[in-house]
């Protein structure tokens, strides 16, 4: 086969589906334009530095290369933010998805793997939340990957498009031989938070919300370690090269931990208080979120193997003792 397209294949998630990819012997272009990336996370394949706006510069990509499939998770991501920066999220999520798109068409690339979000469903109804759920963000993000989604079914039933699209619940953990992990200094991914705030005595976790409709009042999310969700994109890849039909998969656990649960397995964990400062609800914050992915383990054959809330949390510990030798990180009250 040609060369899987990464785009954002130098951030958070990306580096990890670049490095599943790469153990198993694809040819790897990572397009990425590194502004919440970081080019040592690339450990396989080639790296261009991009931007998915940049029509110009991606045709270029795909004309001087033979690209096969495209694995899509460049994206603007923190639901917050997109309440206060809506156009941001829309020029980027949905215009920069529109150029990859029309480039994929010119150059007759027709197999596509979508990182969509469990944003997506806004608050729903019903929990464990399943693939026929209503869609209903209530977030400009959330809103954004919806149209995105609709897009690309609309796509596909115009012309030849076979896709994959993942809606991702709460990505967390690290590679675990220390590879790779989360490499942004202002992380908003909660575990992350939690070991960043135990590693550093003077700082302190802030909890949006304590008010929620749940056991403790604190938000429930489905955390799914970051190689789990990996191998998803590299089965569904697979699934599309051997010319498996299109597919809407939930990737996640089934199971759900409050904010204050992850709070104390990290104490637990690290044998440390963590100092928290509890703060208003954050707009685009649904108090629950968990997923029903069977359709993905029944569909792909896929499996979870870290499905442990320790091993996430000691995976991402052992990540930021690391990268503390470089700098701290503190999430100051």
């Amino acid at each position: 086969m040609g060369k899987v397209l990464v785009t954002g294949g130098a951030g958070y998630i990306g580096s990890h589906v670049v490095k599943a990819l790469g153990e198993k012997g694809y040819d790897i272009i990572v397009y990425d334009n590194l502004s919440t990336g970081n080019q040592w996370a690339v450990l396989y394949g080639e790296l261009v530095i991009g931007d998915i706006l940049d029509l110009i510069m991606m045709r270029k990509v795909f004309i001087n290369n033979k690209i096969d499939v495209v694995i899509h998770l460049a994206a603007c991501i923190i639901a917050p933010e997109s309440v206060e920066q809506p156009l941001k999220y829309y020029m980027n999520n949905v215009c920069g998805t529109l150029n990859l798109l029309q480039v994929m068409a010119e150059t007759k690339v027709n197999k596509f793997i979508f990182s969509s979000t469990a944003a997506v469903y806004g608050i729903p109804q019903e929990i464990p939340v399943t693939e026929n759920s209503a869609i209903a963000p209530i977030s400009p993000y959330g809103q954004s990957k919806a149209i995105i989604e609709k897009i690309i079914n609309d796509i596909a039933k115009a012309a030849d498009l076979q896709y994959i699209t993942l809606r991702c619940f709460n990505v967390a953990g690290a590679d675990l031989y220390g590879r790779i992990g989360e490499g942004k200094p202002q992380s908003t991914h909660l575990i992350t938070s939690c070991v960043r705030t135990a590693l550093n005595p003077i700082s302190c976790l802030n909890v949006y919300g304590n008010d929620y409709p749940t056991t403790d009042g604190t938000g429930i999310r489905d955390y799914i370690h970051v190689d789990d969700l990996a191998s998803a994109f590299t089965m569904s890849l697979q699934y599309l090269l051997d010319g498996g039909k299109s597919l809407v998969c939930n990737c996640g656990y089934g199971r759900g931990y409050s904010v204050l649960e992850v709070m104390e397995a990290t104490k637990k964990l690290t044998g440390v208080n963590i100092n928290v400062a509890f703060k208003e609800r954050r707009l685009g914050d649904p108090p629950i979120l968990i997923a029903d992915s069977q359709k993905l383990k029944q569909s792909l054959n896929w499996q979870p193997r870290y499905n442990d809330l320790h091993c996430i949390i000691e995976s991402a510990l052992r990540w930021e003792q690391k990268i503390m030798k470089n700098g701290n990180f503190i999430v100051k009250c």
